[in-house]
């Protein structure tokens, strides 16, 4: 499909199918090789050693800058890391890249640089390269950053978006949306009776734990830009399968709701920056859920789903009325600058 715009749009990087398209038309082809070519969030890469491994880079222009629960630093290090881990990678070495504007107070990049610190040991990182640049008043918001990461991947085990089975259980290490509605309702000055707090955390120790337990896993994705929804039709597209979900089992907090009600949004395609969606056979997912429910980052964790022969590159869900009805990719992206 062809890019619909002869300008860039903010939906061009919100994760939904503008972006992709924007990816497939002028990046693939450009640079097409067979690292690039199975589009993951890591690069899986073989030919260096005898073990295998993944590297991973992302840019981060969240707005605000601090947010409950977390800011522009944990959650730089949160989403290299986690990406890194969705390969089935053990996170070893990050990168940082800080854009900041003239006129930043001091006083806020001691913070950040304390919280990318504080991140980057409980993932058991270590920040060994990087680049400062400075532009004029009004050329960035604030600060940027971009953060690339290695890990070396010592599971035999393949996991891909492209190895979804019939069968597989889908499910989520906990609530879903918290992370988005965090970022807005700082930004919009939205306030609940009990504060969002966003969900913002390194992965990598709940998928080790999860790789050391003798489960077949078969998927590994972090619901990031444009949700659960993007990362689940991304799965179905690949693997050229059915995913079922059921409204009724999806983990979603009473304030989230309500903020999503208010703001005409759907909590599926919401983003999150420390949830996990993993599909295993179904005979496993029982010990699976058991382990993550375990964890401190996997107490809500929920069976939502099963993948299936029917509606092959397709998402849908049984509503809590018993009706169903497609989850399709979104376009763009709900909120914007929220990573």
């Amino acid at each position: 499909m062809a890019i619909e715009s002869d300008r860039i749009l903010i939906a061009h990087g919100g994760g939904g199918s503008a972006m992709h398209e924007l990816v497939r038309e002028i990046f693939v082809p450009t640079f097409n090789n067979q690292f690039l070519e199975p589009l993951q969030d890591s690069a899986v890469i073989d030919e260096l050693a005898e073990d295998r491994l993944a590297f991973t880079t992302d840019a981060y222009v969240v707005r605000p800058l601090f947010f409950p629960g977390g800011d522009i630093g944990r959650l730089a290090v949160s989403g290299t890391v986690n990406d890194l881990a969705m390969a089935g990678a053990r996170p070893l070495y990050v990168s940082l890249s800080v854009i900041i504007e003239e006129g930043f107070p001091v006083e806020q990049l001691r913070t950040i640089a304390a919280s990318i610190k504080d991140t980057a040991d409980q993932a058991r990182v270590k920040v060994v390269t990087g680049d400062t640049k400075v532009v004029e008043k009004g050329a960035a918001d604030g600060i940027f950053i971009t953060t690339s990461g290695i890990g070396i991947i010592e599971t035999e085990l393949e996991i891909a978006s492209d190895r979804a089975d019939d069968g597989d259980a889908v499910i989520v290490n906990g609530y879903l949306g918290d992370h988005g509605i965090a970022v807005m309702s700082k930004r919009e000055g939205i306030n609940f009776k009990s504060e969002v707090q966003s969900d913002v955390a390194p992965l990598s120790g709940l998928v080790q734990e999860i790789l050391d337990a003798d489960i077949d896993i078969h998927v590994l994705r972090d619901p990031t830009r444009g949700g659960a929804a993007a990362a689940l039709n991304e799965i179905a597209e690949s693997s050229e399968v059915g995913i079922r979900l059921h409204a009724a089992k999806i983990p979603v907090r009473p304030e989230v709701r309500s903020a999503c009600d208010i703001l005409g949004l759907d909590p599926l395609y919401v983003a999150n920056e420390g949830k996990l969606i993993a599909l295993c056979p179904l005979g496993q997912a029982r010990k699976l859920l058991t382990l993550l429910r375990k964890h401190p980052l996997g107490k809500s964790a929920a069976i939502i789903g099963e993948v299936t022969s029917e509606w092959l590159g397709n998402v849908i869900m049984e509503t809590e009325i018993g009706g169903t009805r497609i989850v399709e990719m979104p376009y763009g992206e709900q909120l914007p600058r929220i990573c």
